[in-house]
């Protein structure tokens, strides 16, 4: 189980939900590289509306329905795993924005059993 506590550093991943990457989609590919690299975790957000370089404006309203909606895929590790991870992003990410940011990691605890277990009766995840 990989462990995190205190600083870290937010990687965050603007991207169209329609980007790919071989056929795939691209915060897909990029969730399964950051696995790969052993990363804290990753998680992919998709948004309501919005827009960027392009200032083309998405939207998930029903009469304006867009199939591009934006995502935003997030990671926090360590400094050192995330700037190692950079290199990927540059062979992904055609178009798009990726920032950094420091953070505080105040509580990052696994489940017990790995993958898949159970939480022990009476506790309540977060």
């Amino acid at each position: 189980m990989t462990s995190l506590s205190g600083r870290a550093l937010r990687l965050t991943v603007y991207i169209g939900e329609d980007d790919t990457w071989h056929h795939k989609p691209l915060y897909s590919e990029i969730v399964h590289r950051a696995h790969a690299a052993g990363l804290a975790g990753a998680s992919v957000f998709r948004g309501i509306e919005g827009f960027g370089a392009s200032s083309r404006i998405h939207t998930s309203r029903l009469l304006s329905l867009s199939e591009d909606l934006p995502v935003a895929v997030v990671v926090v590790d360590t400094e050192e795993r995330v700037r190692a991870f950079l290199p990927q992003l540059d062979e992904l990410v055609g178009e798009g924005l990726v920032t950094l940011e420091e953070c505080e990691v105040v509580r990052y605890v696994g489940r017990a059993g790995g993958p898949g277990a159970k939480e022990p009766k009476g506790k309540k995840s977060l």
